[in-house]
């Protein structure tokens, strides 16, 4: 640690009595002491990225570096970083919302004893995390899906059909999931592990594509995985007919699913290139969250959590760019915040 004394001298005019003081520098002016920006940087970094709760942050920079900083201090230094952050997270919201392709997912967290919903918006490139209830309103408050025109990746989850302008690609893992569920509750039948093979392939032969610069998969080596998916549809709907009432069978439910979404299933076979084939990008965003919760506990306020998302968002977008986390949290602390390139991303 290293100590900066400055000392504002005033002097008095001898003939006219005015007092003159000189001006602190711009970085200390208003406070008679201050941490600078390599001691607030790695304040935030602990908490947002290594998720080092606040008084053993204050004790870790106390130990390492010497500064005996309280831990009122430590728990101060996140709303700042999210108000020197601001200019970058709008910007990554409105690149999002023009993405040609967006995973999107929820899950729920706690603010105290309260549970609260945690919505995901990214792509390979950009991550924006926000509260918000389990209901339209709620992911429309992270400002992005009512304008957005691309492809939406997600799991089943019925609120993200409200959105008509967007086309859908519906989560390849957790239908094989179901597929696998519904297997091995009915061990006789050969239609769940028929569709979910005829799943598997298609992937494959879309990397196979996406590795060879194609744009589509050649027909003649996807014709036989999408023989194969319709007829286990067809077997499946035969030894599951409907019964009267509004209640259906898992197994029924999700065969009719699977038929009626079927270009919202296959669409990542339809474009290789750039649909994919899981959610798995939304999930990893969200896990850091879950994190959190383990190791440092739930935030107490929902402006707490608010603005510890926000950095994250930030530290998130920054690291798929290639920039370490806690280089993008300094440059913010030291006036050169970092801004995502403003290019259509998928």
């Amino acid at each position: 640690m290293t100590v900066t004394e400055h000392r504002a001298h005033r002097c008095r005019c001898g003939g006219c009595g005015a007092v003159t003081g000189a001006d602190m520098p711009g970085q200390v002016a208003g406070s008679p002491s201050l941490y600078g920006p390599n001691l607030r940087a790695l304040a935030a970094y602990l908490l947002v990225f290594q998720h080092v709760p606040v008084e053993r942050c204050a004790q870790l920079i106390a130990d390492v570096t010497g500064a005996r900083v309280s831990p009122g201090w430590v728990s101060s230094i996140v709303a700042e970083a999210a108000l020197l952050v601001t200019d970058s997270v709008k910007l990554i919201r409105a690149l999002l919302t023009l993405a040609h392709v967006l995973h999107v997912d929820e899950t729920t967290t706690r603010i105290g004893t309260t549970r609260r919903w945690l919505h995901v918006a990214c792509t390979s490139r950009l991550t924006l995390l926000g509260l918000g209830e389990r209901s339209r309103d709620g992911v429309n408050a992270l400002g992005i899906l009512p304008d957005f025109r691309g492809v939406l990746v997600h799991d089943s989850l019925s609120l993200y059909d409200g959105y008509p302008d967007a086309r859908h690609q519906l989560c390849g893992s957790h239908l094989v999931r179901e597929l696998t569920a519904a297997a091995e509750d009915h061990p006789g039948q050969w239609w769940p592990g028929q569709i979910r093979w005829a799943l598997a392939e298609l992937n494959k032969q879309a990397g196979e594509a996406r590795a060879d610069g194609l744009t589509e998969i050649p027909p003649e080596r996807a014709r036989v995985y999408l023989k194969s998916f319709h007829h286990g549809l067809r077997v499946g709907l035969s030894l599951h007919p409907r019964v009267s009432g509004r209640k259906q069978s898992p197994a029924r439910n999700l065969l009719e699913r699977l038929q009626r979404r079927a270009c919202d299933v296959l669409r990542f076979a339809d474009f290789p290139s750039w649909v994919p084939f899981t959610n798995n990008a939304a999930e990893r965003a969200l896990r850091p969250v879950k994190t959190q919760v383990k190791i440092s506990g739930c935030h107490q306020s929902e402006t707490g959590a608010a603005v510890w998302l926000t950095i994250r968002s930030y530290l998130d977008s920054a690291r798929k760019h290639g920039l370490p986390a806690f280089d993008a949290i300094h440059r913010a602390f030291t006036g050169n915040l970092w801004m995502p390139p403003v290019a259509l991303d998928a």
